[in-house]
């Protein structure tokens, strides 16, 4: 590597910079504030965790073991990964930490970046951001609705009207096992048609080709059987409740018969919400890939089984915020609150930096906005400055000011200057700059 050769970011990975972390952290922050509203308590996980915490659980043939972890060499013998996602983890820490002796069900909010190696695209990072929410510890239909309806309530609050829920429900082990039976059947005679990729799932996991988002596999699963026929009375009693919670509170929705999700620890019901812009006659297509979900989850009442050995309902979603953030800066959505600075701190010598240090503090603790940059020495640059920030007045600092405990203050407009004791400033700012 050359001496003049600039280090980049690893492929995949993404600063946030500062014009757009400021997006992010609306978008964590009204996040918490909602989940916070519905009863969620905030968690925090690791990023690394043990790598047999997500071969048990995510499934062997899924896309995440098999292309997508990033697998880290340990000193020791233990086997780490970076995160992949958060279910998994939280019902480690569920069921580590004892929250199941709490009063149940327990609901979760976490946050966070997750990592998988996949093809980067737009919207979609190596190292990404998710937005999460967990009710752990019971089987009611009606906590499938709390983790859609608080969601939908985070996006629209967001200002992402234009959204779709879509769901469908893939029973549990028992009677799901007729159904893989007829989907093995269906799809082995279209085998010459199926990506790679499926062709080798179909002897693993055949509910997987449903999560197919290879064109050629998209057509296939049009006509594949449906695991609604083949329900059982618990299993369809249970969607049956969700519908019905669904339509008392206004969520709209549409059966995707064929939503499955990629992770073999679903049962009963997956679901995904969708951006759409709605068409004319106030329709939307039924999507055929996750170009634009937003987020996903469902129902994993036999993870517990799984990690311990113990049958822990539980119902969870993620969020993607890397997709979400994209969309508000599409559509313009987001409005800084933080009122511009009326007024520009200018310094001249070295006293006089040192007191502007302190003159800043008071600011901040008044909470006045100001526009500083200590560091900088010219008159000329730093009223420049402030002319291009459209500033109101300017306080100017120099040494014998700095040792009268005065300052000077010069409206930028008329260029007339006043000079006041340091004691009144902040006085002065909020009277002439309308600050309460």
């Amino acid at each position: 590597m050359s001496a003049k050769e600039i280090i980049k970011a690893p492929k995949g990975m993404h600063d946030i910079l500062p014009e757009d972390w400021p997006i992010f952290q609306w978008v964590f922050n009204k996040a918490e504030e909602i989940a916070s509203f519905y009863g969620f308590l905030p968690i925090q996980t690791p990023h690394l965790e043990r790598s047999d915490l997500f071969t048990r659980t995510v499934g062997e043939s899924t896309d995440i073991i098999e292309k997508q972890m990033f697998a880290l060499k340990s000193r020791g013998s233990e086997q780490l990964v970076l995160r992949p996602e958060e279910t998994a983890p939280l019902m480690r820490a569920y069921l580590e930490h004892g929250l199941h002796i709490r009063p149940q069900p327990v609901m979760l909010f976490a946050k966070g970046s997750f990592f998988r190696y996949e093809q980067p695209q737009k919207g979609r990072f190596r190292e990404f951001h998710q937005v999460d929410l967990e009710v752990i510890g019971d089987e009611d239909a009606v906590n499938d609705v709390l983790v859609i309806k608080t969601f939908t309530v985070l996006l629209e609050e967001l200002g992402l009207k234009s959204t779709t829920v879509f769901l469908n429900t893939i029973g549990d082990p028992e009677c799901r096992s007729a159904y893989r039976k007829e989907l093995l059947a269906y799809y082995r005679k279209k085998i010459n048609y199926l990506c790679k990729d499926c062709r080798r799932r179909l002897k693993t996991n055949p509910l997987r080709l449903l999560d197919c988002k290879e064109p050629g596999c998209l057509e296939l699963k049009r006509s594949a059987p449906q695991m609604i026929d083949h329900l059982c009375p618990g299993c369809k009693k249970h969607f049956k409740e969700v519908l019905e919670y669904l339509d008392a509170n206004n969520t709209a929705y549409i059966i995707d018969h064929y939503l499955v999700r990629g992770l073999d620890y679903y049962s009963r019901t997956v679901f995904e919400i969708f951006f759409q812009e709605e068409k004319a006659a106030g329709e939307v297509e039924e999507p055929l890939n996750a170009s634009f979900s937003l987020l996903g989850g469902g129902r994993y009442d036999y993870l517990g089984d799984t990690l311990a050995g113990r049958h822990i309902p539980a119902v969870g979603a993620a969020m993607g915020v890397e997709r979400i953030v994209s969309l508000i800066k599409e559509k313009n959505l987001f409005v800084k609150k933080e009122k511009p600075p009326k007024a520009a701190l200018i310094q001249i010598g070295t006293a006089a930096k040192s007191r502007a240090i302190s003159l800043i503090e008071e600011f901040r603790q008044a909470k006045i906005p100001l526009l500083h940059s200590v560091s900088r020495e010219n008159l000329k640059n730093q009223l420049d400055l402030a002319n291009k920030m459209n500033i109101a007045y300017a306080l100017i600092l120099g040494h014998k000011e700095a040792l009268d405990n005065t300052i000077m203050v010069r409206d930028m407009n008329s260029g007339s200057q006043e000079l006041i004791l340091q004691e009144k400033l902040i006085d002065y700012i909020k009277k002439n700059c309308d600050y309460k």
